[in-house]
């Protein structure tokens, strides 16, 4: 892929695009609404309507599309043509109307009953803030759902809410600190995709990759990740034309892809954009999936996003790179060159390790889903214990400030390490811990829970949510002070007490060991080890309290968000199952069946005691299989017939996963025993290796 820096974000009607085609009055008038100062009116929609429709039609375009999304977890449009029709002529036609607003049927979206079924009206708003992309033949326009009676059926909302409650509240610190030019601070963050890539022709061949995102089925070959050698390895030749064709999407969408590599398992990747706003970077990770799958297609590749889609090897994250930036550009988690003097940083941080304490099981949920189950706490990812890890130099500081004791900040850097060319190597002040689920890494918080299909707009919008309560409570200590030149003193005063209070969550050792979770037990720390059992948290009296404070969410919405979780997991876990038994009668079992025959009509002179002990252990194999399948259905009927989501979704998790496992387990076993030419399906080892070459 040769970079013509001139076509980057080519397909993006951005503020460059429109300072070029706007008249400079109606462009100002933009910028102001963009900068959340003055609303936009409707005749300067009308104006932006018809510049990014020509802009639009030069570039190919007949449709556009109100690209939203939806309580589903994805992203959802309808097209709409340009072209209607005028005195028996077609003419293009797009309005500030059209731009501002369409109307979806709202029906047929997860709503959690804040909506009936006859009560189809949606609307769909233009978010002024993401800017409009072509892609094919398509202006897509990123827009907010709402219901006709004001509750928000996305994701977007809240979390262009909870940007509004944390910019406002870190805004009063940062202003209290002096900086009085400062008026907004927006998050920023990095999402790091991780996603496995499979052969179509293996994938279409699986039953339960099709049905599922994952395999339910499947023994682990003699080759698995054990090597350690496919990380950051050599990227084989059809992935790597794979990622040129992804880099030429994202390229012209004017997504900063900034890096990319092997992953942890066999067949597994990475790619990771450079920083955002956290609304654009959701959007724009948004698509970045979307690019992934579709190209993957065009390679003869299928992209899994699936959070665990193989056992026996490391599942995909999203790591979700949290940050606070003015709008002057100061990053508000940066402990710049003398942080121990840096009173202001050492705020924010506080604040922050108050917000992930006080808020752990809203954070433990908004960063997973079902799949995620499989991976969090797996000794590949971070545990199901929320804490934070700062660093040993940044920890240090802390407790140096609970304790009244002055510290130093150190830069380090390798003068020993033997290199002769390169003088004093530079060196981080702290080193990584990768089994923590939210680490300090020197200018921004890395919150690694986050599962890699997942919408990030809920865990940022928590994450907001929380952090905007830590720094108001933060703010109404420091309004008693009268004299600014008193506000270090009494930052200083509440660092301390948050530390003393909170300090509790701050882990910075070995988070995958058994040693951590007692500890984390006798420190009161939540242990919630499931999706299913995080659902609760959201509804009780103090989330809905943090939630309704800020305007977020309403305890209505609450309530239909947690029901849409508990029909999700049950719908979920209940297709997962039903696909392992369908696989294991219709499969499996023949496949055993037929090894069985051949083996029992070999003349008994070729029968050898090896082959006789083969043909009894699959005998044995089948009965047990048979009839665990047979109790994991009845067990699937009986939470069929519970009246509510969260009912079904107990039967699943307490009866019907334990018996899964066991059929799994079984089967996977049966699987060595049966030959290569009677494997039923596509091997582990075809899933992982068919894309080395």
């Amino acid at each position: 892929m040769k970079y013509d820096f001139s076509e980057f974000g080519c397909n993006l009607f951005d503020l460059k695009e429109m300072k070029k085609r706007l008249p400079s009055p109606i462009y100002k008038k933009f910028v102001a609404a963009y900068k959340h100062e003055t609303p936009l009116e409707v005749e300067t929609a009308d104006a932006i309507a018809h510049e990014m429709k020509c802009w639009a039609l030069e570039r190919g375009c007949t449709h556009y599309t109100h690209w939203f999304h939806p309580l589903t977890g994805s992203t959802a449009e309808k097209h709409n043509s340009f072209v209607e029709e005028s005195n028996g002529e077609a003419i293009c036609h797009f309005s500030g109307k059209s731009l501002i607003k369409d109307e979806p049927d709202a029906s047929s979206f997860p709503s959690g009953g804040l909506r009936a079924t006859f009560e189809a009206r949606g609307y769909t708003y233009w978010d002024v803030e993401s800017p409009a992309f072509i892609r094919g033949h398509v202006l897509y326009i990123p827009t907010v759902f709402v219901s006709y009676t004001g509750e928000s059926l996305d994701t977007k909302g809240p979390l262009l809410k909870s940007v509004e409650a944390v910019s406002a509240a870190a805004t009063k610190i940062v202003n209290a600190f002096g900086d009085k030019q400062v008026k907004r601070v927006v998050p920023h963050i990095g999402l790091e995709q991780e996603y496995f890539l499979v052969d179509k022709d293996v994938f279409l061949k699986r039953r339960d990759l099709f049905l599922t995102g994952k395999t339910v089925l499947g023994a682990m070959p003699s080759k698995g990740q054990e090597l350690e050698k496919h990380y950051f390895g050599s990227i084989s030749t059809k992935v790597n034309d794979f990622m040129e064709d992804v880099n030429k999407e994202l390229w012209d969408l004017g997504i900063y892809a900034k890096a990319e590599h092997n992953e942890v398992a066999p067949s597994q990747f990475e790619i990771s954009p450079i920083y955002s706003s956290l609304n654009v970077a959701v959007d724009q990770n948004m698509i970045m999936m979307d690019v992934l799958q579709k190209v993957a297609i065009r390679h003869d590749l299928v992209c899994l996003l699936h959070e665990k889609p193989y056992a026996g090897v490391n599942g995909s994250g999203k790591h979700n790179n949290y940050s606070l930036v003015s709008d002057d550009g100061q990053n508000l988690f940066d402990p710049g060159k003398d942080p121990h003097s840096n009173i202001r940083f050492m705020l924010f941080a506080a604040a922050l390790i108050k917000a992930v304490d006080e808020s752990a099981a809203l954070i433990r949920l908004a960063a997973s889903d079902s799949g995620n189950d499989f991976r969090l706490g797996a000794n590949e990812a971070p545990p199901a214990i929320v804490s934070v890890y700062l660093g040993e130099a940044i920890e240090n500081m802390f407790k140096s400030i609970l304790s009244g004791k002055p510290s130093s900040y150190i830069k380090s850097s390798l003068n020993d390490f033997g290199l002769t060319t390169i003088k004093n190597l530079p060196k981080d002040t702290s080193d990584r811990n990768r089994t923590s689920p939210v680490a300090f890494t020197g200018n921004k918080f890395e919150f690694r829970m986050l599962g890699s299909s997942l919408n990030a707009s809920r865990l940022n919008t928590t994450i907001n949510t929380a952090l905007a309560s830590a720094l108001d409570e933060i703010s109404s200590e420091l309004d008693e002070v009268k004299h600014r030149q008193d506000v270090r003193e009494k930052a200083i005063e509440i660092i301390a007490k948050i530390y003393k209070k909170h300090g509790r969550v701050v882990f910075s050792g070995n988070g995958y060991s058994d040693e951590w979770v007692a500890e984390a037990k006798k420190r009161g720390l939540g242990n919630i080890r499931t999706f299913y059992e995080a659902i609760e948290h959201f509804y009780d009296k103090e989330s809905i309290r943090l939630y309704e404070k800020y305007g977020v969410y309403t305890e209505k919405e609450i309530m239909a968000r947690s029901e849409i979780h508990y029909e999700s997991y049950y719908n979920i876990r209940n297709i997962e199952t039903r696909t392992m038994t369908a696989m294991v009668y219709q499969n499996v079992i023949p496949s055993a069946i037929k090894e069985l025959n051949f083996i029992t009509t070999c003349p008994s002179e070729y029968l050898s005691k090896t082959m006789k002990t083969k043909a009894d252990k699959l005998s044995l194999f089948i009965d047990e299989c048979s009839d665990l399948a047979g109790k994991v259905e009845d067990e699937l009927d009986k939470a069929a017939a519970k009246a509510t989501p969260k009912e079904k979704g107990e039967v699943i998790l307490k009866k019907v996963l334990p018996l899964a496992e066991k059929l799994r387990a079984t089967a996977d076993k049966m699987e060595h025993y049966i030959s290569a030419d009677n494997l039923p399906y596509p091997s582990y080892e075809k899933l992982f290796f068919d894309t080395d070459f």
